[in-house]
């Protein structure tokens, strides 16, 4: 069930590559992911976003966040220590990997550790040569005239 086959959507459509791409990775993942960390995603504003991850026991220095051809990783990479016997374990300290695909023209700006909350500040930025153009219409201009007149002139010359 988990396979389409998009052929027909790169034979007739271009430019839609990475839409396609997108597809079927979602359909080719997993459906049994585990829900760890914990994560919202916010829309603070028309053109700003927010990605929260719950990671508690994390420290700054065991989390790496990246970018690449538009897909955001982050990861947490927690060292094991052995020496502590649990007599139960409710806090989920183990390593992890979450990846988030980015809309064209998404950009990173910023990220923070507070509380044990790791906040990814995102923009979405459309560059001046992208964004519509209104055209003004010129009223005052003289326009050319073709009278048949000068058309017939023209041929019989």
């Amino acid at each position: 069930m988990n396979s389409i086959d998009l052929t027909p959507l790169y034979r007739s459509s271009v430019g839609f590559d990475r839409l396609a791409s997108l597809i079927d990775h979602a359909l080719a993942t997993e459906t049994n992911t585990n829900g760890y960390p914990p994560y919202n995603i916010e829309m603070l504003d028309e053109k700003r976003y927010a990605i929260t991850l719950a990671v508690a026991g994390f420290s700054q220095e065991e989390i790496d966040i990246q970018v690449e051809k538009g897909v955001l990783t982050v990861r947490g990479n927690k060292p094991e220590k052995n020496e502590t016997k649990f007599l139960h374990r409710g806090i989920a300290n183990r390593t992890f990997e979450r990846k988030f695909n980015l809309a064209d023209y998404v950009e990173v700006t910023g990220a923070d550790l507070i509380n044990g909350l790791l906040t990814i500040s995102l923009v979405k930025e459309i560059p001046e040569a992208m964004k519509p153009k209104t055209i003004a219409i010129n009223t005052n201009e003289p326009v050319l005239e073709h009278n048949a007149k000068e058309q017939i002139e023209a041929k019989g010359a």
